[in-house]
This record gives C-alpha cells, sequence and structure tokens, in this order.
C-alpha cells in the first residue's frame, strides 16, 4: 500500500494504481491516470464525514478546482488571508467548509452555472498574472503570444544603444 502524501495530505492511501521506481536521484512513484487519481481524492475528500484539515482544504482547492487563494476566497465571500489561514492552521469555519464542497461537487458533477462562476474566477486570477512577451522589429514593437525565437532577444532584456 502506498501512502499518498501529495499537497500534505496525511490520510490517503493508494491499494493499486502506482508504480513505484529508482533513478539516479532517489525513489520514484508514477500514477496510472493522475487526474483521475486527483478527482477520486478530491470526491473522496468532498464526501468524507469529517471536518477537512487546512491540508485537504488546499488539495480540493488546488488539485480539484484548481483554484488560487483569492480565487477561492472570492467564491467563499471571504478574504484570501482567510483562505490562507486555514490552510495553515487547519480551523476551517463550518459554512466556508460546508460552501467549499458544495462548489466543488457541483462544479465537477455537471452544474453548468457552478461550473462557468469557478471557470470565470480561474480566467481573471490567471489573467492577472499573465505575461506580456513584446518584440521589437524594424522599429515598431509588436505583441507575440509566445517568447520570441532564439536570437531575437530576450524579454526584459535592455535594447542596444
Amino acid at each position: 500500500m502506498y501512502h499518498y502524501t501529495f499537497g500534505g495530505l496525511q490520510n490517503v492511501y493508494l491499494v493499486n494504481g502506482y508504480k513505484l521506481g529508482k533513478t539516479a536521484h532517489g525513489p520514484t512513484v508514477s500514477f496510472v491516470d493522475g487526474q483521475g487519481l486527483e478527482r477520486a481524492v478530491c470526491n473522496a475528500l468532498a464526501h468524507k464525514k469529517s471536518k477537512l484539515t487546512g491540508a485537504e482544504l488546499r488539495y480540493v482547492r488546488t488539485s480539484g478546482l484548481k483554484m488560487s487563494q483569492p480565487g477561492l476566497a472570492q467564491a467563499l465571500g471571504v478574504d484570501a488571508q482567510s483562505i490562507a489561514r486555514w490552510e495553515k492552521n487547519g480551523r476551517v469555519p463550518n459554512a466556508p467548509e460546508k460552501l467549499l464542497r458544495i462548489i466543488y461537487l457541483a462544479a465537477v458533477n455537471g452544474d453548468a452555472p457552478v461550473r462557468a462562476v469557478v471557470e470565470s474566477i480561474n480566467t481573471v486570477e490567471r489573467a492577472k498574472a499573465q505575461k506580456i512577451v513584446l518584440h521589437e522589429r524594424r522599429g515598431a514593437w509588436n505583441v507575440d503570444e509566445f517568447p520570441p525565437p532564439v536570437g531575437e532577444g530576450r524579454v526584459g532584456a535592455a535594447a542596444p544603444a
């Protein structure tokens, strides 16, 4: 049996669906259908009878909902510091914990309006961190969707004088 501790989880064990290996850098583990494993763990946590720990809340937020702390805070109607505090100290108030479970289950089980809200919040959160990459060609600046090809300048490099 494998003790699955990803994301700080302490109470998840896998009977099968994993393969242990060794490399020059040490032991490794690989999983059959990693995304399916994440969904199964999140579903088990969402249906868990006892309260979620801080690590479990973080796992559902990051692996299940793919949300940042500010994104989840917006969905729950609290500030991002509250999410950080709950994840750190493990004391999640009852109402936000239940709402997190409802949001997760609705989003993954086909509730289109809830899924749309989660995706909208995620899109806004990702857009805040989006890099804008510019390149200069023939005296004009242009926006790239991807970094410029090798040899055409570096992002953040000063232009030659």
